[in-house]
């Protein structure tokens, strides 16, 4: 067999293929092209197998037929149809329930097999759990929600109350909105709801667990739900003390990342709870679910049980998950399109400072002459760190871009300057947590990972002009030092750090009162509730998990974290594939007070009016059960 050359004729197992093989293909969709030919697939057949590998690839759960008609190898319309139609290896969507050929066909798309399994299973437990809605024992009545809005009765609130009231009964409940819309102040109050709901069924407190896809958005979810607890209590007209056994409950549910929940069994493959082994929990609430794909969101229904309550929430408007699908995108399309109350879409802004919203908004519309007046607007005023609330910064080369790092860099420096992270600090001081606060100051997020323009050049960069600051002199030439931001790469879950964690490192004292370089994260999802110094948790640089520089992020790994001040970076050719609206709102989405956008203006009106989109037919499923 000769090597395998995109773009060059060969022969394989003493076949040439018709084409040239498209330049575009991974080494793992030449992989799929040759096992098809090894297995006696035709021309035709094999290569749209490869067709359907790169799809997925790049998130598709399913191909459309006419998609392929760019190949000029590959037959057109129902010549291609039947060319597939004929092939042993791809099996009909409409005649076998089982599908054993790596390749199915249905309707206008083409599947691999184990994607059209996942998105037919998601679409049925789906619609069992919409199906499955019962009328509530006991409704919550007008007094019990103003109860549980602490006597207020507000017009900005009326979405929240109408999800609260609506959540009872449900097997499936759906909450979506953007920054700052009140969707963990909801959660709360649905919880407190089917918290009530349940004992009036069963005679218990129910059993709760809270996920997210990453450990770090799991952890804010328990932070902003004991913050709520607190603030439920503390009101001028506090919680009932009859509700005070629901709350408890709440706050005592367990929570961590999906994958956590479900068991995952790591090198072994698959998760300990499945449909033959269901997740002992009777509510299960989903935080940043628009990160999840179509394989995790199928594993953790066939997990739980049927009479479980899951609520799914998010912003439908964010990123999409880095795998397969857009699930959370696709179910509230159905639901928006199929009305049943188990969607509730949050609008209304409570933060004291709306700044910028008009900008958020803008980007999700798709409304560049809207997202240029919101700029502008915001950069006449100044925020609660003191600096400019937007400010556009034209990077239409590296040059201009090492201009821009360089102010980033003095920036960061006089953040860390400021929390004095090279002054050695006790263990359990109270500083500490402080410390690793700063990185919630600022954050620079890329459109890019790789490039001159993506997150990994990027935050080299940084951490080379950091590294110059006088105070870091005494580790010059090591590895680790006061201020390197890091993030995990891969999960450790006996560590609990999980892929996504961001840790500083600093200066603790010592046994003996020597100073001693440690690497500070967050408390641990499940012990978010004790007290913020002394859940701190440090580590030894050298027992961390796979991890890279923090000084940069690409905005998928912004997901489910906040910050003071934000940076988007977008790349000036705009033809890339990145500039998507999705990806500058959900980078934007991520600063409380202040945002730069570092670009140029063809890349950002290519992605403020380009929309992300993945081909599937789960949406439709969901809604038509096709």
């Amino acid at each position: 067999m000769n090597a395998l050359i995109a773009g060059e004729r060969f022969d394989f197992r003493g076949r040439t293929p018709a084409a040239p093989l498209p330049e575009v293909w991974r080494e793992l969709d030449q992989a799929i092209w040759r096992w098809m030919l090894a297995h006696g697939a035709d021309d035709i057949t094999a290569r749209v197998a490869a067709w359907t590998s790169h799809a997925e690839g790049q998130g598709h759960s399913a191909l459309p037929l006419d998609r392929l008609q760019e190949d000029a190898a590959l037959p057109r319309g129902e010549a291609l149809r039947a060319a597939l139609a004929q092939s042993a290896l791809v099996a009909d969507a409409r005649q076998v329930s089982a599908h054993a050929q790596p390749l199915v066909l249905d309707g206008e798309h083409v599947y691999l097999q184990r994607n059209h399994r996942a998105e037919c299973a998601v679409a049925d437990a789906l619609r069992r759990r919409r199906q499955g809605a019962i009328e509530p024992a006991r409704p919550l009545t007008d007094d019990d929600l103003c109860a549980l809005f602490n006597g207020s009765w507000s017009e900005p609130e009326a979405r929240q109350r109408d999800a609260v009231r609506q959540v009872l009964g449900k097997r499936l409940m759906v909450l979506t909105g953007g920054p700052g819309t009140g969707k963990t102040t909801t959660v709360l109050r649905m919880l407190l709801g089917l918290s009530r709901e349940h004992e009036a069924t069963s005679e218990r407190l129910p059993q709760l667990h809270i996920a997210a896809p990453t450990g770090k958005a799991a952890q804010r979810l328990s932070e902003s739900l004991r913050s709520g607890a607190d603030r439920l209590c503390a009101a001028s007209q506090p919680l009932d003390a009859a509700w005070m056994p629901h709350l408890r409950a709440v706050l005592a549910a367990e929570s961590g990342t999906v994958h956590r929940l479900l068991g995952n069994r790591g090198r072994h493959g698959g998760y300990r709870y499945r449909a033959d082994e269901p997740l002992p929990a009777d509510i299960v609430v989903v935080d940043e679910a628009s990160m999840l794909d179509l394989g995790l969101l199928r594993a953790l229904l066939d997990a739980l049980r049927e009479d479980a309550v899951l609520v799914l929430v998010g912003d439908a408007d964010q990123l999409t998950s880095v795998g397969t699908g857009s699930v959370m995108m696709d179910i509230v399309q159905a639901l928006e399109t199929d009305p049943r109350g188990d969607l509730v879409r949050l609008s209304h802004c409570f933060r004291a400072d709306v700044t910028l919203v008009p900008i958020n908004e803008a980007v999700r519309a798709g409304d560049s002459p809207a997202f240029g007046h919101a700029m502008a607007a915001a950069a006449a005023k100044t925020a609660a760190n003191g600096r400019r609330a937007a400010t556009y910064h034209a990077v239409p080369d590296t040059a201009a871009l090492r201009r821009r790092l360089v102010a980033w860099a003095r920036s960061l420096q006089s953040a860390l300057a400021e929390v004095d992270v090279v002054r050695p600090l006790a263990p359990a001081s109270a500083e500490l947590a402080a410390v690793l606060d700063a990185l919630r100051r600022q954050q620079l997020l890329c459109a890019l990972r790789e490039g001159p323009f993506g997150a990994t050049q990027v935050a080299a960069t940084i951490a080379a002009r950091l590294r110059a600051w006088d105070a870091l002199a005494p580790w010059a030439g090591r590895a680790w030092y006061p201020g390197r931001a890091v993030i995990v790469t891969r999960n450790d879950p006996a560590a609990r750090l999980y892929n996504g964690d961001v840790g500083l490192c600093v200066l603790v004292q010592g046994e003996h009162g020597e100073p001693v370089l440690q690497v500070a994260f967050d408390p641990a999802p499940d012990t978010a509730g004790e007290n913020a110094s002394a859940a701190v948790r440090l580590f030894d640089p050298n027992t961390l998990p796979a991890h890279e520089d923090a000084f940069a992020l690409t905005v998928h790994k912004s997901q489910g974290s906040e910050y003071d001040h934000v940076a988007v970076l977008l790349p000036p050719d705009a033809d890339s594939p990145l500039l998507v609206r999705q990806t500058l709102y959900t980078g934007l989405s991520r600063a409380r007070q202040s945002v730069e956008l570092w670009s140029v203006d063809a890349s950002t009106d290519r992605a403020i009016g380009t929309a992300l989109s993945r081909f599937g037919r789960l949406a439709e499923r969901v809604v038509g059960g096709v």
